[in-house]
């Protein structure tokens, strides 16, 4: 045998044992591929093992517990939440007359100055001050003043509880009980004959509380089993849809709003009007953009909303929210306001703890409309119908 020859067989058999070695590793291959992820491991000393041909979805083997966790790989959504109940009025006047008599700086300063008995022309001119600090107003200030004169002068007394109960008289005399503080929302009938929701417009300056109070007079009218639609009509602010939302969510009210920042704010009332009429609801508030009274665009503005929103059902309470601490200030807003969108009822928020409580008196004789509603705290349930009786005997308490 030649060196040709010699070299001719080492190189096949170098060509069979290559070809062996081949289909060994293909074997290995193809049997570990089948196995379980840790013995596949196991047997290739960690290995990474790469199929001829990409395996089909019903073969590819399953992911470890490190990469997916069970309950990831089958979420399941959460359950809904659970809506709250509002508390009812009967317990939230209790408890409003209570936090308003251990606030109220006005009922102390009365009381301070009644107490000393047999009053001096000094303590009659403190006792006329307080009054006006209170912001009862000049006129309402005047009447009490005569009024207590001559009372006391009359029984013949000096006696501080005898004193304070005349007062008392008088002071519900200018709060005046007399006056209508029903909330109008029984629905109606239009002139088409079809059902409409009872309409509620809510407007106010900057700052009064506007947005919280719609969230809250929502809250109580589902505390009377009433069904409620939110308008979100502030398209200026950026956060008061979403937070009139915030609102709603908490006690199953939807809301109407548009997706468009500065979207035309009567638009939005209007479909929220229709949609209250198409869904049934009993109720349906729409929340304003807050706008200083001197603004004439921004108030011709509100008149327009007004407008549009009866083309759908008749407004039945247009209410104005205002500050009790903003005092004389507040009552300029509200006659103006008045002029405009026909003021039906008044708001006070604010109103624990101040010294300015004499404005029930006083923006009730300037714009001959009651006080509806107070609020006395920021929690979600410290709103309540406004008891003439009840704030006077919290203010004297």
């Amino acid at each position: 045998m030649d060196t040709t020859q010699i070299l001719i067989l080492i190189l096949g058999l170098l060509a069979i044992a290559a070809l062996g070695v081949g289909l060994v590793a293909r074997h290995r291959r193809s049997t570990t591929q089948e196995l379980p992820w840790e013995k596949r491991e196991e047997l290739t000393g960690g290995e990474e093992l790469v199929p001829d041909e990409p395996a089909s979805s019903e073969v590819q083997p399953a992911e470890t517990p490190a990469e997916i966790a069970p309950e990831e790989a089958a979420p399941v959504d959460a359950a809904p939440s659970v809506l709250e109940r509002p508390e009812p009025v009967v317990s939230r006047m209790e408890r409003l007359r209570g936090r308003l008599a251990s606030g109220g700086k006005l009922g102390k300063a009365l009381l301070s100055i009644l107490s000393r008995g047999d009053l001096s022309e000094a303590d009659w001119e403190e006792l006329e001050e307080t009054l006006l600090m209170a912001d009862v107003g000049l006129e309402a200030t005047t009447e009490l003043m005569d009024k207590l004169r001559t009372e006391i002068k009359v029984r013949g007394t000096s006696d501080p509880a005898e004193v304070r109960q005349i007062l008392r008289e008088e002071l519900i005399k200018l709060v005046d009980p007399s006056m209508d503080r029903t909330l109008n929302v029984e629905p109606g009938i239009g002139d088409d004959g079809q059902a409409h929701p009872a309409t509620i417009l809510m407007v106010g300056v900057n700052g009064a509380g506007k947005t919280t109070t719609v969230g809250k007079l929502a809250r109580l009218l589902v505390a009377e089993d009433k069904t409620v639609l939110l308008g979100a009509a502030d398209t200026f602010r950026a956060a008061a849809a979403d937070q009139l939302a915030t609102w709603g969510e908490r006690v199953g009210v939807e809301v109407v709003r548009s997706d468009r920042e500065g979207a035309d704010p009567a638009s939005v009332a209007f479909d929220t009007v229709k949609v209250g009429r198409e869904k049934g609801v009993d109720v349906v508030i729409v929340d304003t953009a807050g706008r200083l009274q001197n603004k004439a665009g921004l108030m011709d503005e509100l008149g327009k909303i007004k407008r549009v929103m009866e083309r759908s059902a008749p407004i039945r309470e247009v209410l104005l929210v205002l500050d009790a601490t903003t005092g004389q200030n507040g009552m300029r807003q509200a006659e103006v306001f008045a002029e405009v969108a026909g003021i039906t009822g008044i708001v006070l928020t604010k109103l624990d703890g101040t010294a300015k409580g004499g404005i029930v008196i006083s923006v009730q004789r300037a714009l001959g409309v009651p006080v509806k509603f107070v609020g006395l705290g920021e929690g979600a349930d410290d709103f309540a119908p406004f008891d003439p009786e009840g704030f006077v005997d919290s203010l004297l308490a």
